[in-house]
């Protein structure tokens, strides 16, 4: 028997990023490339892998809005030391600004060109290494990962090509500003309220990732903005949820660690899949990816 080593892990962080309307609230969605080499043309939120420099604690400390206590209390966690956390924040912000054109960072009059010149900048189509970093210290920003709260831990399953090991942050979409997609990693942008995202995800209009559709039915259980600003001013990091993947001849099922059979030898009954597709917003435990479309089955 050949042994199987899983791909390496490596650190990301991503934003969900939430504003309030008339009918309670959106959340915005960005659309990957289908040229892209992970969940390509699938509707996902803000962010991507972790770069070193984002972990430059020293650099980082006299730059943000939150002292390292401030930090661990806020963002940190068990086993998640306030280091780490800043390292994964300030990825967030990073990679929020590449991928939709929101900065988190502090906000004045006077700020408002130099926000849409980074805003620019961050579409250049071969940005350099430390780019961020550079643009930040230059123009003296202070970021805010103040504005950042604690969603979810997700860790990719073993058999994927590619892992990795990232942290979910709610974020509420800061005024005067509005979100872009950069046409290169992320090709579409939409808001859409979580009930309709995965009503349309069903019906292959806004196809989502699989950690989205969880998120997203999650998120459906609010019906106000006010209520989910609560939710996540008390929601901590919760133990990381590592999905299993299991193939069949009618395509790969995950199955997500609340379900009974994910730590056992699991049977798919791969034939009747498509007659076991749940309603948009129902609890589940296992979605199938149906050609191209993941959908919850029970």
């Amino acid at each position: 028997m050949t042994s199987y080593t899983p791909a390496p892990l490596r650190n990301a962080s991503t934003v969900i990023l939430a504003r309030k309307n008339q009918n309670g609230f959106e959340i915005y969605l960005l659309q990957r490339s289908i040229k892209s080499g992970f969940m390509g043309g699938l509707y996902v939120f803000p962010g991507g892998v972790a770069d070193p420099d984002d972990f430059d604690t020293d650099f980082w400390t006299s730059r943000i809005d939150l002292s390292p206590e401030q930090i661990e209390q806020k963002l940190g966690g068990p086993s998640f030391s306030w280091e780490q956390a800043l390292g994964f924040s300030i990825a967030a912000i990073r990679e929020t600004l590449e991928e939709s054109a929101v900065f988190l960072a502090q906000d004045t009059e006077k700020r408002r060109t130099e926000l849409e010149e980074i805003r620019s900048f961050r579409l250049c189509p071969d940005l350099p290494r430390s780019w961020f970093k550079t643009w930040v210290a230059q123009k003296n920003w202070v970021l805010c990962p103040g504005h950042l709260k604690r969603w979810s831990h997700w860790i990719t399953p073993e058999s994927m090509k590619k892992r990795f090991d990232t942290r979910f942050f709610m974020a509420f979409m800061p005024p005067g500003q509005t979100c872009t997609t950069d046409n290169r990693e992320t090709v579409n942008g939409i808001w859409i309220s979580p009930s309709k995202a995965l009503e349309q995800n069903l019906t292959s209009e806004t196809p989502l990732s699989p950690p989205t559709i969880v998120t997203m039915t999650q998120l459906n259980r609010f019906d106000t903005f006010d209520e989910l600003r609560s939710a996540c001013t008390a929601r901590t990091w919760a133990g990381p949820i590592t999905p299993r993947l299991v193939r069949t001849h009618k395509g790969p099922v995950i199955i997500e660690p609340w379900d009974p059979m994910w730590d056992k030898e699991s049977i798919i009954d791969a034939e009747n899949l498509a007659s076991r597709v749940l309603a948009p917003g129902s609890d589940f435990s296992k979605i199938w990816c149906d050609n191209g479309i993941w959908k919850p089955v029970r």
